[in-house]
């Protein structure tokens, strides 16, 4: 259908970012919007406390736009579609999530907060999807790019945190069943892993840093070709087992 991207052909692109305000986010934000080949929706739940964001959209010369949006709220994104009506999405970036609370043990668990992670974490992108669609459908390279995570993958034996560990598995699925129903459209739909980050959820004592992962990701989204759909990737571009 077609290949990956080449930023020397000069033509202008479109990304929407959620949960840009931080972390991974605001770090993927930074990373598209200094190239002069992409534009920039970078959405966030509360505009009050994303004044690094706003910042990066002021100094970007115009290819960041900030617009406030709750992924799990139908009516918060059915808005953000219909301001973005008719407009060109050529990448839909997925990354808003959280952990899930600290009661997610074998003995422990605070169901609210379960439920909740699954919203944020399962749902939205799914919501994200079927809401942009028509969006997407106007590009002539349309990818979804979901942000995932190796503590979803089954390969990986491990207990505890089973409201995220869940939530990703879920998620994984999702977007593995989205691959195959969009591909006639030519959607690829991919999940990444971002690496074991140092933010606010992965902790000081990660392996990489939020920037190493951005622009692995960002590296990522621009050469995604159709025989990458379906596929669990890493940020390095490298295959993650499920």
């Amino acid at each position: 259908m077609f290949g990956g991207i080449d930023e020397t052909k000069g033509s202008m692109q479109t990304v929407l970012i959620t949960g840009a305000n931080r972390g991974i986010g605001l770090e993927l934000t930074k990373s598209f919007s200094t190239s002069k080949h992409w534009q920039v929706v970078a959405c966030c739940r509360d505009l009050q406390s994303a004044k690094a964001l706003l910042d990066v959209a002021h100094q970007s010369d115009g290819r960041v736009e900030v617009h406030q949006l709750d992924v799990t709220n139908d009516e918060s994104v059915v808005e953000l579609a219909r301001t973005l009506n008719q407009r060109c999405i050529d990448v839909l970036l997925n990354n808003a999530g959280i952990m899930g609370g600290d009661r997610q043990s074998a003995t422990d668990m605070d169901y609210q907060a379960w439920r909740q992670t699954f919203e944020v974490n399962t749902m939205a992108p799914l919501r994200m999807v079927q809401a942009f669609l028509p969006n997407l459908c106007l590009s002539n390279a349309p990818r979804v790019l979901t942000v995932s995570s190796q503590m979803g993958a089954l390969s990986r034996k491990r207990g505890g945190s089973y409201a995220y560990r869940s939530s990703k598995a879920a998620v994984n699925k999702v977007m593995q069943g989205l691959a195959i129903d969009l591909a006639e459209d030519g959607i690829i739909v991919s999940m990444v892993h971002p690496g074991w980050v140092k933010t606010d959820m992965g902790g000081p004592q990660a392996d990489i840093t939020p920037q190493e992962s951005a622009k692995g990701i960002f590296n990522l989204a621009q050469s995604l070709t159709q025989a990458d759909s379906g596929r669990f990737l890493q940020w390095n571009g490298e295959e993650h087992p499920w």
